[in-house]
Order: C-alpha cells, then structure tokens, then sequence
C-alpha cells in the first residue's frame, strides 16, 4: 500500500518513516531501490530471450540488492498488481514491457523463492499478453471440458477421502487448479498436445506428518496404477528453493489420467509463501 505513494511522492520517506517506523520504511525503500531492474530494462540492458546467464545476472543483482528477503516477496506482489492494472489501461507497448520483464526476471524470481501463488499467476498473465492466440486456445480447451472435469474430479476426492479415512490417515483432499502457463510449458517440453497431457485432472492431498504422505502415497498407488516414469519424491530430494511434496501420476477412474500431489499442511504453507514463511532465509 505504501510502496506506491513513496514512487509517486505521494508521501515522504522522512514522514513514512516518523508514521509507520523504520522497519516499514526500509522494505517500502528497498522495493523502490528494486524498481532499478526495471530502468536497466527499459534502457535495453534486459537481454533478448535467449540470454539466459545475462538475465541470470539481473535475478542475481537484485537479490544482493536487499537484506531482508521480504523485499523481494513485496516487490513481486508490486509487480503483479501493476500487470494486472496494465491490462486495463496500458498501451499495448506498455504491457508487452511489462510481459518481457515478468517472463524474463520476475516470475523465475517467485519460482527461486518458492512463491508458488505469485508465480503461476505472473506466469499466466505474462502468456495472455505475449501469446495471446496460445492462451485463449488452452483456456478454450479448458472450458470446453471444464464440467466434464469437476465431475470427474469430485468422483475422485469422494472416493479418495473414503479410502485414507478407512486407512486411518487424517487427510484433506481438494482438486488442484491447473495454470494455462504450466500446461503451455509441459505441452512444448514434452511434445504433447492438449489431450496428451496426464495432469489436467490433478487433485491434492494434505496430511499431518511425512510418515503419512508415503502412506498416502501407497494407497493410491494401490488404488490405480502409477504411469511409469511420471513419480517424483520431493520430500527425499527437495527442489532447489525448497519445495516438498510427492507428485505421482496415475490411471485413475474411467481409465483417465490423473495427477496426485501428497504433501503435509506446513510443506503446503511453503509452497504458497515460499521463503515468507521463514523470511530470515538468505539464497
């Protein structure tokens, strides 16, 4: 709230600081200093796509811009709300700017910090304005079988809620959103077309300790039969910025493809928080 009116002079740091204390008033100066990524952009510094050690370099000079992690996780948030609001009232020039710097610097940042909210949606706002025929095309396809899907999807937690209950594991079931950006991303990795793709359905399990997420993890493997080479252990092998949880991919109901991703409630928390949820963490 505060970080726009110090940009615009609005409000004076010396005030800020008088008002609202030191402590606000350094994370509000520290997403302005971050705001200098967005000038070495516009100056034409931000490479073309492509670059990546370049554009590595940028992630890497902000992060040693601050000394509290916080920064960064306010700046992203100040970032989505500006291309949010660019959708609205902002030239088209203007918003493909934005786009480029979402995709090339800010949404890698929120995946490097764990912020998982934050991410698919910089991502998925990055693909409607760069891509735009790509992002109506899979939100269509979406549509088109979207009550096909929660019907499906409802079957599933139904009966998966049942089968942990009876097992005794104390577990919430919910289906899981899909991101049009991640489906545009797998369909061009994998060489998939939309139909192709295992996790479109895709549900997830919340439980209360490790023990439980492998204990889950064999009743749905028990349940319906795991698609080889599409089970991952991030609880063994967390990724890089921490990220826990079991992702396994299964030929579920109606001999369907369906994704399950079993985590516990507080690896859950880091995975919408990231590095918020413990912000004395430094990369």
């Amino acid at each position: 709230l505060l970080v726009p009116l110090l940009r615009e002079s609005l409000i004076d740091a010396t005030i800020l600081r008088q008002r609202f204390g030191s402590r606000v008033a350094e994370l509000a100066e520290g997403v302005l200093r971050m705001d200098q990524i967005g000038a070495l952009s516009a100056r034409g510094a931000a490479p073309a796509a492509g670059q990546g050690a370049q554009l590595e370099i940028l992630r890497k000079m902000l992060l040693a811009m601050v000394q509290d992690v916080r920064v960064v996780l306010i700046k992203l948030a100040d970032h989505l709300c500006r291309l949010r609001a660019s959708l609205r009232k902002d030239s088209e020039s203007r918003r493909h700017e934005l786009a480029l710097l979402t995709r090339d610097v800010f949404a890698p940042l929120a995946n490097r910090l764990g912020v998982w909210q934050l991410k698919w949606e910089l991502e998925d706002l990055a693909l409607r304005i760069l891509e735009p025929e790509t992002y109506k095309r899979i939100a269509r396809l979406l549509d088109e079988k979207r009550q096909d899907r929660e019907r499906y999807i409802e079957n599933v937690v139904a009966l998966l809620k049942g089968e942990l209950a009876r097992s005794g594991i104390v577990a919430e079931v919910s289906g899981r959103p899909k991101h049009i950006a991640s489906i545009h991303r797998k369909m061009q990795t994998k060489g998939l077309d939309f139909q192709g793709l295992y996790d479109v359905r895709a549900v997830r399990v919340l439980v209360r300790d490790v023990k439980d997420c492998y204990a889950a993890l064999g009743l749905v493997h028990a349940l319906w039969s795991p698609l080889p080479k599409e089970f991952d252990d991030y609880i063994a092998k967390p990724k890089a910025n921490n990220y826990l949880s079991l992702h396994t991919a299964v030929i579920g109901p109606e001999g369907k493809s369906l994704e399950v991703q079993i985590r516990t409630h507080e690896m859950h928390e880091h995975s919408a928080r990231g590095v918020a949820a413990h912000w004395h963490y430094k990369e």
